[in-house]
């Protein structure tokens, strides 16, 4: 930890990891960019060194960017003891997946579709034997949208494990996991009158439908003159627009990248790390971003369109003022 910088826990870790090293399930809620990776990773990988062999946990999340971020994670705090772990998604060979899943890695991180079409495709490995199941943005793996996956994943685990959901936003599905676990359930939910962090400054902006695009390039030309090369993520509402905004922007002389889903998986994981590696300084993205990237160089956030729900503004807001500093 210290080795990444980490010097004091953040009160999610605080509240969570010792009652996750006691044995008992977890539900943690807390806001965008208070450390709930490390809050789940750090016990899970302090029991496997207790015992190791794999494959040991699962991790689910909802998007492929997101499961990649928290590969880096594990791989960075579990270097020192040979930590074996594969990331299954989409868009990615699936034999090749299929071969690092026989191989019994410690870590799966996976997102639902892809892991269940393993599960229903092949028999090369076994989930009989894992001590723990993580839900990473459980209120959006829980919102009907990976029922089918999920159910096909539940029904080849074991009983006995634990099992751990992380979110920023408290919804309804959590409040009924929680009533029905049978495990001694910590619900750890932080005390907030508001869903942003104090970092975060809002603004918005009145204007007419026909000249959004001019504002906004105003709105960058602006806020560049202010701030030397600021990094900024604009989001979108659907993938089109993400994608006639990226030629927009490229046109008028604002280099950026594009994320969406209707682009391949390598290309986007490339547009990532351009962005995340400050070669490219505006990323234009949809949805598909908003949940947990931990990019800390973000500084503005825009909602080109606005989102359709509260809980996906908190979330998209959210990719700026991480861990305790500012954003716009």
């Amino acid at each position: 930890c210290q080795a990444m910088g980490i010097r004091q826990p953040t009160p999610i870790q605080i509240n969570c990891i010792p009652h996750i090293l006691s044995g008992g399930d977890c539900i943690g809620c807390a806001k965008t960019g208070s450390g709930k990776t490390l809050a789940f990773a750090l016990p899970i990988l302090q029991k496997l060194c207790e015992d190791p062999y794999g494959i040991f946990a699962i991790i689910l999340t909802p998007t492929r960017e997101l499961a990649y971020q928290i590969s880096d994670t594990f791989s960075a705090i579990g270097k020192a003891m040979n930590l074996r772990q594969c990331v299954i998604v989409g868009g990615m060979d699936m034999v090749k997946q299929g071969q690092e899943l026989a191989k019994r890695p410690h870590i799966v991180i996976a997102t639902p579709g892809r892991l269940a079409d393993h599960l229903e495709s092949c028999d090369t490995f076994s989930f009989k034997r894992i001590k723990f199941l993580v839900l990473d943005e459980a209120d959006r793996l829980l919102s009907g949208a990976f029922d089918e996956q999920l159910q096909t994943i539940f029904g080849v685990l074991p009983k006995e494990k634990q099992t751990l959901l992380f979110s920023a936003t408290m919804t309804e599905a959590l409040d009924t996991v929680k009533q029905v676990a049978t495990n001694q359930v910590l619900l750890w939910e932080a005390e907030a009158e508001v869903a942003t962090v104090d970092q975060l400054e809002q603004f918005y902006v009145l204007c007419p439908v026909a000249v959004k695009d001019g504002y906004l390039v105003e709105t960058i030309r602006t806020y560049s003159a202010e701030h030397s090369n600021p990094s900024i993520m604009i989001f979108t509402d659907t993938c089109k627009n993400c994608q006639l905004l990226s030629i927009t922007l490229n046109e008028v002389g604002f280099d950026n990248v594009a994320l969406h889903g209707m682009i391949p998986q390598k290309e986007r994981l490339a547009s990532l790390a351009r962005f995340k590696s400050n070669v490219v300084r505006i990323l234009i993205a949809t949805d598909v971003a908003s949940r947990g990237l931990d990019i800390p160089a973000v500084e503005l956030v825009i909602n080109h369109d606005l989102p359709s729900s509260a809980t996906s503004y908190v979330h998209q807001v959210g990719r700026t003022a991480r861990a305790g500093r500012s954003g716009t």
